[in-house]
């Protein structure tokens, strides 16, 4: 049985994290960690969220004990605490925080030579199969084509693009040859020429409710090919992580991802 705990166990995706520990049969959920001031400390996690296990109460992320893997959708203040944490105990992580600074993904890779982590931008089976299917795109089109990415979120998200779209024209840099952060566009407010087929450009929505919506276009002249994939439920990707996390148990130290968890490369 693999034991899991939870950072941010209060927030929108760690309560369906500790309902989807609770769901999967071959994980026990052993931890539902909150901020030391959190005035949810030793409440039954079933009371915010009914599907939840009622044996476990909220405790102290500082309190970490009898884990075997830690699973952080937190934002990247508290992922870095929550990072050393996990290397000073010796425990795996599965992180799925987003907005992650070149610094953040450099203590990522530092961490990652003593213990094992998978980090990954999406956990949905789903988005790790468009990764594939746009660098199909890229390579099949050829130099022919205009290379455009949106994304969708709820109001409340607040980095943008989100990780997942990043990851798609990350994945398209790779297939195309091209580095990523030089041909990525995030604002067209002041160009006064048309735009180059040797760029990859971005646009965002925030508004409502919206899960997640990403939608990579490849247009050439007489069609255009759009590849989308759109979230329902944050269950979603809190399924994908507890996945994760029990392929990750009794790894040895490395950094994975998403790709690595469901065998696609």
């Amino acid at each position: 049985m693999n034991r899991i705990g939870v950072f941010g166990a209060n927030g929108r995706m760690g309560l369906a994290l500790l309902e989807a520990v609770t769901k999967n049969e071959h994980s026990v959920l052993t931890g539902a960690y909150v901020r030391e001031n959190s005035p949810l400390i030793n409440l039954a996690v079933n009371q915010l969220n009914s599907a939840a296990d009622a044996d476990v109460q909220f405790s102290k992320e500082t309190d970490v004990k009898e884990t075997d893997v830690l699973i952080d959708f937190t934002l990247p203040a508290g992922m870095r605490n929550h990072l050393k944490t996990a290397v000073e105990k010796n425990i795996a992580m599965v992180i799925g925080t987003t907005g992650l600074t070149h610094d953040d993904l450099e203590a990522l890779n530092d961490a990652a030579k003593h213990i094992p982590i998978v980090f990954a931008r999406n956990y949905s089976v789903g988005v790790n199969l468009l990764l594939n299917l746009v660098q199909t795109a890229a390579v099949k089109f050829g130099d022919d084509m205009d290379i455009e990415i949106f994304e969708a979120h709820h109001r409340h998200k607040i980095d943008a693009p989100s990780g997942t779209a990043l990851a798609i024209g990350e994945a398209i840099a790779e297939a195309k040859g091209w580095q990523h952060d030089d041909v990525a566009r995030f604002d067209r407010s002041h160009d006064e020429q048309a735009k180059s087929q040797n760029e990859i450009g971005y646009s965002v929505m925030r508004g409502g409710d919206i899960v997640g919506e990403h939608t990579a276009y490849f247009a050439t002249s007489g069609e255009r090919l759009e590849l989308t994939h759109k979230a329902s439920s944050r269950m979603t990707f809190a399924l994908g992580a507890v996945r994760a996390a029990g392929w990750l148990k009794n790894k040895p130290a490395g950094l994975y991802d998403m790709q690595d968890v469901l065998d696609l490369k």
